[in-house]
């Protein structure tokens, strides 16, 4: 049968190239499956050829169709145009399997729904490719040339040999051949296709991440985002009143009004009652093995000494791996939303809650001080959108010091929000501001005379990245200990993630944990151990302003005593639920799972039904209040 034969060759031109990339990755991590038998691991391509079938199932189908039907009169247009077909999910599949491994390197994941995220974005993006990785850049096209170049002078599929196959045995074959690939496509038999967490065979992290086919992630992650607001059972089923009863409990907040979830009165905890200013000032990609005081490298003394003589948290952890959930969280005070984050999502562009709205009634001017472009991840948009009046970005700068693929320098970023505070502050205005650094981002460009670099490191090493970063910090109080409003400001100093998330386990927990420093004049000097997250962060920052405020955060001030030891984390596609040191994983399509969180390591022990329903109540209400615009 000379159809079956030529889509035959089709898979087997595609099996091998998933194959040989799947080789590559797994001779490049090979040190990472220690933990793990040999021959677990070699289960990654067995389980592997599962998710390659899926895709290449999928790419034959028009043309199987396509050969099939068509009468021979059209046996010179048909191969030329399915030649063309073939190519182009060909030198797609190469680049993304080439594009796989820079994108594993910095997020330790396989390309996902960040992949095409950032596709939006080409000028930041391109910069990067080619300052960070211009060698994988140059070989990815010379290897897609080849590609080209040999599929197009071999003769290796002849799809014009099909049409000597007589049309009536052509069409007889075609439902059994749909069914063929039918079945690949499902590659189960059960009530339920295949789908990602198919690839979830191991133990190790890292050897599923192998296991999975980049194009199948990035297909899966695209259908799996645009059907982010209705498919939150995924982690499981339960009713969403009984899932405000379980949040409200874990959280430490009684759940009142359904309108108006988890608001409650907070009474401040500055005795003096003062209206003091507030602002955030959001550290870009900035974990806690680089901080002296969180026990890491010494490359942050300036925070270092806030963290000495002000209020330090030694057990925070962040909400997700992205800026947008950072921002979110110590903004708003949410946890992380499965799928697209709210800072993106379009029911929540306007009426959600922020520190801005806040305290909006109150007489405060509010801005969002950020260096880069502010339409980067819908930054601007969701500011303005959210009771903030000014959106402060690159093309605001005059002369900047020095300006890099990411905007101008963290030095300009501090000097510019240093004249903006002194402005209110000379109009008798209170105000709420938060400040988004960006050197801290690859390629970590960084300017000249500022810092002394690193021996025996790039000079765009990251850890003269965040010596630089805190550089910034310092020229920053150093300017604003010198004004009037110093003294009437609150500030926090926190980072929105750690600067690669990374490790083989499910969820490596410890690559969450980042500083977080609150400066105030009028408390004295303390260090906060207990498990906090960033929602916590704001509460106490916003305890410390001297209003008695009504707000919906889902965390609490640590100067209260329902404060509550939990922290909500996503990490893909894979929520981790935190209570003191259990852990819960949630992961799509499969059972939760319970772990003991012991020397940075996750130890799984017997299910904790109730912890279980509290992760899942978590996301439930998360999902419904966005869906109802009742986090406002």
């Amino acid at each position: 049968m000379k159809l079956i034969k030529e889509l035959f060759k089709v898979y087997v031109i595609f099996v091998a190239v998933f194959l040989i990339g799947r080789f590559f990755f797994y001779v490049v991590h090979f040190e990472r499956f220690n933990d793990i038998p040999f021959f677990e691991s070699i289960l990654t391509f067995i389980y592997g050829l599962r998710m390659d079938i899926v895709v290449i199932s999928i790419i034959l189908v028009i043309p199987t169709i396509i050969l099939a039907l068509s009468p021979k009169i059209f046996s010179k247009f048909i191969p030329k145009f399915l030649n063309i077909y073939i190519l182009a999910f060909l030198l797609t599949a190469v680049f993304i399997e080439c594009a796989s491994f820079p994108f594993f390197a910095q997020y330790d994941l396989r390309p996902n729904y960040l992949f095409i995220e950032y596709l939006e974005y080409p000028q930041e993006v391109s910069s990067l490719l080619f300052k960070d990785y211009k060698l994988e850049f140059i070989g990815a096209f010379v290897i897609i040339f080849l590609v080209a170049r040999t599929y197009l002078k071999s003769n290796f599929i002849n799809f014009e040999k099909v049409f000597e196959q007589s049309y009536i045995s052509r069409i007889l074959i075609l439902l059994p051949i749909l069914l063929v690939l039918f079945l690949g496509i499902r590659s189960s038999l059960g009530h339920r296709p295949v789908n990602i967490s198919d690839a979830l065979y191991s133990t190790n992290r890292v050897i599923n991440e192998i296991t999975k086919n980049s194009l199948h992630s990035l297909g899966y992650a695209y259908y799996s985002n645009k059907k982010t607001e209705s498919n939150v059972s995924k982690y499981g089923k339960m009713d969403v009143k009984e899932a405000y009863k379980i949040a409200s409990s874990a959280i430490g907040v009684d759940y009142k009004d359904e309108k108006r979830p988890f608001y409650r009165e907070v009474k401040s905890n500055l005795e003096s009652k003062k209206q003091k200013n507030l602002v955030i000032f959001i550290q870009e990609s900035m974990g806690y093995q680089f901080t002296g005081f969180l026990g890491g490298n010494t490359l942050t003394p300036n925070l270092d000494n806030l963290a000495k003589n002000y209020i330090s948290f030694t057990n925070l952890y962040s909400n997700g791996t992205r800026s947008v959930r950072g921002l979110a969280a110590l903004t708003s005070g949410t946890l992380p939303i499965h799928g697209v984050e709210v800072v993106k999502r379009n029911k929540s562009q306007q009426d959600y809650f922020t520190v801005a709205s806040l305290l909006k009634p109150y007489g405060y001017k509010s801005s969002f001080i950020y260096g880069g472009e502010a339409r980067f991840d819908n930054m601007k948009s969701w500011y303005l959108g959210n009771g903030f009046d000014e959106v402060i970005e690159q093309k605001d700068y005059t002369n900047p010091i020095f300006t890099s693929t990411w905007g101008v320098s963290d030095e300009d970023l501090v000097i510019k929000a240093n004249e903006k505070f002194k402005s209110y502050s000379k109009n008798k205005e209170n105000f709420v501001s938060v400040m988004f650094s960006s050197s801290n981002h690859m390629p970590f460009e960084l300017p000249d005379g500022k810092i002394e670099f690193e021996k025996n490191l790039p000079r765009g090493s990251v850890e003269n990245a965040i010596k630089y970063a805190d550089f910034a910090i310092g020229k920053f109080f150093e300017l604003a200990k010198k004004e009037d409003y110093y003294k009437d400001t609150v500030f926090v100093i926190v980072a929105d993630h750690n600067v690669r998330v990374y490790g083989d386990q499910v969820v490596p927990i410890d690559m969450f944990q980042i500083p977080g420093v609150i400066v105030s004049q009028d408390v004295p000097h303390q260090t906060y151990s207990r498990l906090t997250s960033q929602a916590d962060v704001l509460a106490t920052a916003l305890d410390l302003i001297g209003i008695d405020l009504s707000y919906p955060i889902l965390g609490n001030s640590i100067f209260k005593d329902n404060k509550k030891e939990i922290n909500l984390m996503l990490f893909d596609e894979i929520y981790a639920y935190r209570k003191e040191d259990k852990v819960v994983v949630l992961i799509p399509n499969m059972p939760p799972k319970t772990y003991t969180y012991k020397d940075k390591k996750l130890l799984e022990e017997k299910s904790d039904s109730i912890l279980e329903k509290e992760a899942l109540a978590l996301v439930y209400v998360l999902d419904d209040m966005y869906k109802n615009k009742s986090y406002k």
